[in-house]
């Protein structure tokens, strides 16, 4: 049996950052060790001075566009994106073509993702209007949770019967994981924008027609009917400050039924980007103000906001070219989560241990994955070896995205990316994949 000995590492886990090294066997961690490692015979060495050993990070959302969208994206290009940016598990979304609304083509996306993705991999169930009885006989132990569009957005899935999302969040038991926006307030901006600027509606005024209040309509909606039905709640890309509101920082997240998600773009940008990335950064839901940047960065910091992800939507840059009606919202990040948030790291905005805690742990508690998250002797080895003092620059040549493109273009991250294991396999290693070993599917202890 294969070992890896990673040694002379700064280890980031629960809380601590400590010198040390990590024993791999069998895909697992073996062993930990704290200051100078064993010699261990027979295992492959690799010595880690200077670098960062963080448990791999767990992206609770991204949008792969397999089947159906494959022109902008599939799971094989994007889990590689994943890996090459240290994502070594990922939650994928179920607006894709078809739509992820009946078991059956929840199957195949777990079949084919057992083919060709090298990360670790779950899949959302999609609710809809009328498939109460598919979205009950969803597995709890396979399936990562039920996510419910509030909001329309790309692939419209949108549930909007109040008999039905009573239904839904009453009789549910995995997690159910929403898009809010309030859909009447966003076709009354809409209305109003069309009347004032007709086809040239600005960029920048994506956030005013998807505004403060159609987020927290929807939110707060939301949020009420898990109250009243005790349901397990995961509201994703929170991007306004009046939102943080609603969620509570004063008991431990194990013991929360409602979370929140944070997305590296609304902790990045803000509305003054639009005059310069246009469409690259049409999300739904919208950047908007610094100060619901700052407002997002406040909740996150003090535990209201639990967990940071990417939403990473991939569209052509063809498709992204049209006027404000026709570019679709979303765009890809999932290889730059991790160098973005250690741009942070490296401001003081947030400690590197606290940046594991919500790309890594955080994830694995809430979503109750199995021995992953963290690192911890019998977990699986999902593990990234960062180099906090060596520069990436984002260029074309370095994506690895099917788009081609990146809002990240041109920055220059004050880190970088040097080697990835996914369940002990080395799947990256300075620049080069090696692809003899696909990740697995997540499990989840329910």
């Amino acid at each position: 049996m294969s070992q890896f000995l990673i040694k002379n590492a700064t280890i980031v886990n629960e809380g601590r950052s400590y010198l040390g090294g990590v024993l791999i066997e069998g895909g697992k961690i073996k062993d930990i060790f704290e200051g100078e490692c064993p010699a261990i015979e027979n295992a492959e060495a690799t010595d880690a001075s200077g670098l960062l050993l963080l448990p791999g990070a767990i992206d609770d959302q991204v949008h792969f566009r397999e089947p159906g969208l494959t022109h902008k994206a599939e799971i094989y290009t994007e889990a590689k994106a994943a890996v090459a940016g240290g994502v070594t598990s990922y939650m994928e979304m179920p607006n894709t073509n078809p739509q992820t609304i009946l078991q059956s083509e929840l199957e195949k996306k777990f079949d084919r993702a057992a083919e060709c993705s090298l990360a670790n991999h779950s899949f959302f169930f999609g609710a809809t209007n009328d498939n109460l009885d598919q979205v009950l006989a969803t597995d709890a132990n396979n399936v990562c949770g039920i996510k419910i569009f509030m909001g329309s957005s790309t692939g419209n899935m949108l549930v909007d019967n109040t008999e039905t999302l009573s239904n839904i969040f009453a009789k549910t038991k995995l997690l159910i994981a929403t898009h809010c926006e309030d859909e009447a307030a966003i076709r009354a901006n809409s209305a109003a924008a069309k009347d004032r600027f007709s086809n040239n509606v600005p960029f920048n005024y994506h956030p005013v027609i998807r505004n403060e209040e159609a987020c927290y309509i929807s939110s707060s909606k939301a949020v009420a009917l898990a109250k009243k039905h005790d349901t397990k709640l995961h509201i994703l890309h929170i991007s306004t400050a009046k939102e943080t509101t609603l969620f509570r920082n004063d008991i431990p997240l194990v013991d929360k039924r409602i979370t929140a998600e944070a997305c590296v773009h609304h902790l990045w940008f803000n509305d003054s980007y639009y005059d310069t990335k246009g469409s690259l950064i049409k999300w739904n839901p919208a950047v908007k103000s610094e100060a619901d940047r700052l407002g997002i960065w406040e909740a996150l910091l003090d535990n209201r906001i639990d967990v940071i992800a990417t939403d990473h939507a991939p569209h052509t840059m063809e498709e992204k070219s049209g006027n404000y009606w026709n570019a679709p919202s979303g765009s890809p990040l999932v290889q730059h989560s991790i160098l973005a948030m250690m741009d942070f790291v490296k401001q003081g905005k947030i400690t590197q241990e606290r940046m594991v805690e919500k790309m890594s742990h955080a994830v694995a508690d809430l979503f109750q994955i199995r021995n992953r998250g963290y690192i911890r002797k019998g977990y699986f080895a999902d593990l990234v070896l960062v180099d906090p003092n060596n520069s990436t620059d984002v260029t074309k040549d370095s994506l690895h995205y099917k788009c081609a493109w990146s809002p990240f273009e041109g920055h220059q991250f004050s880190s970088s990316i040097e080697t990835v294991f996914v369940n002990g396999h080395k799947a990256y290693d300075l620049g080069a994949f090696n692809e003899s070993k696909r990740g697995h599917a997540l499990t989840f202890s329910r």
